[in-house]
């Protein structure tokens, strides 16, 4: 049981410093994007950037997913 917690714990904790990167990752591009597009306010600017970020998401999951298959 207590290595069970142990486990849970270090994923948790690996979880919430992901989380931390990705927030601090979220500022980085928004002011990039600011900085490319000129705002960073409206509707449209905000779908797209949703969009990009998704699509680079998913690709860098897909990168992960083929090297943690390889790595097996």
């Amino acid at each position: 049981m207590k290595k069970k917690v142990i486990e849970k714990l270090a994923a948790l904790i690996t979880v919430a410093f992901g989380l931390v990167a990705a927030l601090a990752w979220n500022n980085t591009i928004k002011a990039i994007f600011k900085q490319v597009f000129g705002t960073s306010e409206g509707v449209w600017s905000m779908l797209i950037y949703a969009v990009i970020v998704t699509i680079i998401a998913v690709l860098v999951t897909i990168k992960i997913g083929n090297a943690a298959e390889k790595a097996k």
